[in-house]
């Protein structure tokens, strides 16, 4: 009788361990199919430079909105260098992003990595610059000629269409630089009596504003005006005017950065074209997040434009 009871027990025990055993936890990664899947959207962000306060400001935009979304988002800085950002976006590829935020530091150099992540089946949205190739679902920016031509209006009306002008380009190849210096020329060239004296390129950086604008200045101080298609090369012009003694010399920028408006403020620029680079990233970021859904989206996000003066 004891050995019918002890087998009872025993018999008892191996069906709720069989039980137990064919039995999976709501928790466990078995019971996950594969719709299941993490739905966090995962977006990469490829800079032209973190060496710019407009950048800066764009990737802070973006940060933010990506938390607020519950999105994932891998920044990389290109430091205005086209062949590590075509690197930079490769890795972002092996990363399996979900979205690809691109700010091309080359429109042609660029076309590569975006038709790799084309390849990957990758959706990919420009911000503030173009690319000149591949499949882009969206370009998020302001309109740079728009922005340009504002720029040469401002010019025009306080120097009364008369007088010497020099302009500070961007870096040769990007959008920016080509759209800005269309739209100042769509204004500056109806007028016969603006000069042009001097078009030089400064690489959107202050240091080079400063010692290109040294350089003409050394050939030639009979200037009424600068337009710089950035605000870093307009407070590096800024410096070299003050050091060649001149005080009178209209400078207008282009991005409205925190140390541009402070110069508009204080006098030492006459304005500077906002772009407001933090609705830019923002943008981006939403964009990004509706594409990955599924969703479609306007081929060009424009971002609204204003001028800074005092």
């Amino acid at each position: 009788m004891k050995k019918l009871f002890k087998g009872l027990i025993f018999f008892t025990l191996m069906m709720v361990v069989l039980a137990g055993c064919s039995t999976k936890a709501p928790e466990s990664s078995d019971s996950k199919q594969d719709g299941d899947k993490d739905n966090t959207v995962k977006i990469g962000l490829s800079i032209s430079t973190l060496n710019n306060p407009f950048f800066v400001s764009l990737k802070e935009g973006a940060e933010a909105e990506a938390k607020a979304a519950g999105a994932e988002i891998i920044v990389v800085d290109a430091q205005n260098d086209s062949a590590k950002q075509v690197s930079d976006i490769e890795d972002l590829i092996q990363k399996d992003i979900d979205v690809l935020l691109v700010n091309p530091t080359d429109a042609s150099a660029v076309t590569a990595a975006i038709e790799s992540a084309n390849s990957a089946d990758i959706p990919v949205i420009t911000v503030d610059r173009s690319a000149e190739g591949g499949e882009v679902v969206a370009h998020i920016a302001s309109d740079n000629v728009a922005g340009g031509k504002m720029a040469g209006d401002f010019i025009l009306e306080k120097l009364g269409n008369k007088g010497k002008v020099v302009e500070l380009e961007g870096i040769a190849g990007s959008s920016a630089a080509r759209e800005r210096g269309e739209g100042f020329h769509k204004s500056i060239d109806a007028v016969a009596d603006i000069e042009v004296v001097a078009k030089q390129t400064a690489d959107f950086d202050r240091a080079k504003g400063l010692s290109v604008m040294e350089n003409i200045l050394q050939g030639n101080k009979d200037i009424q005006a600068i337009f710089a298609h950035n605000d870093e090369m307009a407070l590096g012009a800024v410096e070299a005017l003050q050091a060649a003694g001149l005080k009178d010399v209209l400078v207008v920028g282009f991005d409205a950065t925190d140390d541009a408006v402070k110069a508009v403020e204080a006098g030492t620029m006459a304005a500077t074209v906002a772009q407001k680079p933090t609705l830019i990233g923002e943008q981006g970021v939403k964009t990004a997040v509706k594409v990955a859904a599924g969703e479609k989206v306007e081929k060009f996000i424009p971002i609204e434009l204003e001028l800074v003066k005092k």
